[in-house]
């Protein structure tokens, strides 16, 4: 490898990432529907789901936020749950079940 390519090769990779960046989070749907946000590393992800739930029309109350399967608590934020850049948080609409 020349030196430019060496070069080249070692702009692409990620520097050590400062604390509190920000980085991008999509929330998908169970539609596929779509919305990115940016936030810092250490804002709480509730302040994610009012901005999501203000964005769709919808009480943040009738929503679900769940990253890799698990619900997102209030406290939670992407440092608190090892997020990175360009993860997908799903949102689903509570459900209230009974007997049939």
């Amino acid at each position: 490898m020349s030196d430019a390519e060496q070069q080249r090769s070692q702009d692409v990779e990620p520097k050590a990432e400062d604390a509190n960046a920000p980085i991008n989070i999509k929330v998908t749907t169970q539609t596929g529907d779509e919305v990115f946000f940016k936030i810092k590393r250490n804002t709480k992800l509730s302040k994610l789901q009012g901005a999501y739930a203000n964005k769709v029309g919808k009480d943040v109350s009738s929503i679900r936020f769940l990253y890799d399967g698990n619900r997102i608590q209030e406290e939670d934020t992407p440092a608190s749950l090892d997020m990175e850049d360009n993860d997908t948080i799903d949102v689903m609409v509570e459900q209230v079940g009974g007997l049939a």
